[in-house]
């Protein structure tokens, strides 16, 4: 894979690759790791150019075989230690929250992009979303608390009480009220 030539093809693109059109076969596993944290390492080394960085989570897509990076002649897979993106910013339009990675990917929170609770390698529940072609993004811990500050509460049948955000008609749990306490998603803590 040259990344510098791929590089000097996308300088100044903005979109993401038609990945999901390409089918070359898989060339095996590239030593390159998104950590927790959306840090990108390749042979244990932090990538330093952001450029590189972008355009490799352009080529991004979730595969039977794991996550891959993709080209229209090689497909390697990659570790990911939890989800490829992380949700760095939101904001209200209309009546619709939209989300935005590290990388400028916006998504409507909606019903093809709803919220849900999951483990990360921690052990925290944190919140995620789906991003494109079988990926997802974590959101961080400043745009969780940017939602709970807009969140409302529904009572739910079994009595438990959900806090969550509405978003193009859908409902969007950020978490539950048990009791007296509050179950904070984010930081794993009650």
């Amino acid at each position: 894979m040259n990344l510098d030539r791929l590089l000097q093809q996308c300088e100044g693109a903005a979109n993401v690759p038609p990945v999901e059109q390409w089918d070359p076969p898989l060339a095996g596993d590239m030593p390159l790791v998104i950590k927790a944290d959306g840090q990108w390492c390749h042979e244990g080394r932090s990538f330093t150019r952001p450029a590189l960085v972008r355009l490799l989570a352009s080529l991004l897509r979730q595969d039977p075989e794991g996550v891959c990076l993709v080209t229209p002649v090689e497909r390697w897979r990659i570790e990911v230690e939890d989800c490829p993106f992380v949700i760095t910013q939101a904001h209200k339009r209309s009546n619709d929250w939209y989300l935005v990675t590290q990388y400028d990917d916006e998504l409507c929170l909606d019903a093809d992009h709803p919220l849900s609770i999951t483990s990360t390698p921690a052990g925290e529940a944190v919140p995620q979303v789906p991003v494109r072609l079988g990926l997802s993004a974590r959101i961080s811990r400043n745009v969780y608390y940017q939602l709970v500050e807009a969140a409302t509460t529904q009572e739910q049948e079994d009595g438990t009480i959900e806090i969550g955000i509405e978003s193009a008609g859908q409902w969007h749990v950020l978490g539950h009220v048990g009791g007296h306490e509050f179950t904070d998603s984010a930081s794993g803590a009650e």
